[in-house]
Order: C-alpha cells, then structure tokens, then sequence
C-alpha cells in the first residue's frame, strides 16, 4: 500500500471539479448528453488519469500504455474532458463535441480520437473487451494493465458476467473492472428496475477478488487501486458507491438528469455549486 500525501488529494480533488465543470459545459453547449453519470464517476477518472495510469499523450498508441475502456459510453463527456486536460488533443476541442466533422463523438470511437481504447455503444462490453485486452498483454509479454469502468445498470445485462468467468478462468490479475454504482439508471432507481445487490457476492462468486468503497472518497479510491496491483491469482473489481449527479444539488440521485442536459440557468447554479463545494469528494 502507498502513502499518498494530503497535497496529492488535494491536486486529483482540483482535477475531479475541473472534470466535472468540462463536462456540464460540454453537455451544456451540445444541449445532449449524460450528466449524471459523468458527475457520479469523476473522481474515479481523476485518480486514474492523473495518478495511477502509465499513459504518454503524446505517444497514444504506446504498446506498454495501460488500457482504460469506458464501457458506459454515453458518459463520454467525462472522458474527453479528462483527454484535453491530459494533452491527447487541444482543450478547445471540446466546443465541437458531436459535431459531424469531430473527432469526438456521442460514443467514444477509437478509431477516431486519441486515448480511446475502446469504441462504446451497447452497454456491457467492456469487460468482456477488456478480458480479451489483458489476455493480449500476457501473450505479448506487456505489463500493462486494463481499467474498465462500468455503469451499475451495465451490470444487469448477461454479457457483463459472461466476461466476468472469463476472466476469472484465465485469473487475469491484470485487469481490474471498476463499478460506478449511483444507484440511478435512465427509468429510476437500480434497486426498483432489476436489483443487483449482494452485487459484491456475485463477484465473489465469479472469482474476482472484490473491493468496496466510496467512490468520491479520492484516498479510498487511490488504496483500491493500489491494492489491485497486489493481488495476482485473479482480476479485481472495485466497487465505488457514489451519488448520481455528485456536486450539484438539483442532479443528485435523480433519473431525470441521467439524460437531459441543463439549460442556462441551471447549468449556471451547478457550477456555481461545483466551484464552491471545495475540494472534498
């Protein structure tokens, strides 16, 4: 386990707002997209993009880089806002998000946009993607490792756990699947439409090594992640409680604002809220 000073806290806190207010803009000036779930997953994508993942952005296609699949896709404001600030392309690019001519896309496109390693769309691929990305790095002999980010709604769907045995079959301690588990999904609340829980038992059952925590806690995100690197006979899953719509009052936990961008004058208040919340997670 590694210490991680307050300063560094502090540092991926500053990243997770600066995320979280990209993103409301983004969604904002395309009147599109998906705040809930950016909000909810912030602080995850600043611990790994600016702490814990080997990735060069100016070499994207480095072979030894590790691997991160968003595999909610609709909640790629998030991700192209944490490339910009990494340097894979120019942060005024996020002003033509969606646009036909764009490299940035609804959905992710990694044919299309530096530092996407996985094209999304259908829900629930990207374990099953990830699995064939970790079993590739052991035949080439690449030490990097895959990251894969779900949504919890994900996790109702088969194909999720058809990847999980996979994995686990072929005890890929290489990559580590990260839940973002808000409780909301597009119709209402997850434990209403299809309910998940034990969801940690159903890892468990699966052989994956399972990691509970608060997702908007950046230390206890940071520890998970360190403590993956240290198991080694199986992959892990990490999964973050968190709060739909974090940071902004009138987005939390609601359905409504799963899919539905604000207008001028909320987007105005949630940034406001944002900038003034602090750096706490």
């Amino acid at each position: 386990m590694y210490f991680h000073p307050d300063s560094q806290i502090i540092k991926l806190q500053e990243h997770a707002r600066d995320l979280r207010l990209d993103s409301l803009e983004m969604i904002h000036r395309r009147q599109a997209g998906h705040p809930g779930g950016s909000l909810s997953a912030a602080d995850i994508v600043a611990a790994l993009f600016f702490h814990k993942m080997r990735i060069d952005p100016q070499n994207p296609a480095w072979p030894e880089r590790d691997r991160f699949i968003l595999s909610k896709g609709h909640a790629s404001a998030l991700l192209y806002a944490a490339l910009a600030q990494c340097g894979y392309f120019p942060h005024e690019d996020l002003r033509r998000w969606g646009e036909l001519d764009c490299h940035l896309q609804g959905h992710p496109d990694r044919l299309k946009t530096p530092g996407v390693d996985m094209t999304a769309g259908l829900l629930g691929h990207g374990v099953a993607v990830g699995v064939g990305i970790a079993l590739a790095a052991r035949m080439d002999g690449l030490s990097f490792r895959t990251y894969v980010l779900m949504g919890d709604g994900e996790c109702q769907g088969g194909i999720v756990w058809e990847g999980a045995m996979v994995a686990a079959k072929y005890r890929l301690a290489n990559l580590t699947a990260i839940v973002d588990f808000n409780n909301v999904q597009l119709d209402g609340t997850v434990h209403d439409i299809l309910p998940l829980e034990p969801l940690a038992d159903k890892w468990r059952a699966c052989n994956w090594a399972v990691i509970e925590i608060n997702g908007h806690d950046m230390r206890q995100i940071l520890q998970a992640l360190d403590s993956a690197d240290e198991i080694h006979d199986r992959p892990t899953v990490i999964i973050a409680r968190t709060t739909k719509g974090k940071g902004v009052s009138f987005m939390e936990n609601k359905s409504h604002w799963h899919g539905v961008a604000p207008n001028d004058a909320q987007l105005a208040q949630a940034m406001a809220e944002i900038k003034g919340a602090g750096y706490h997670g």
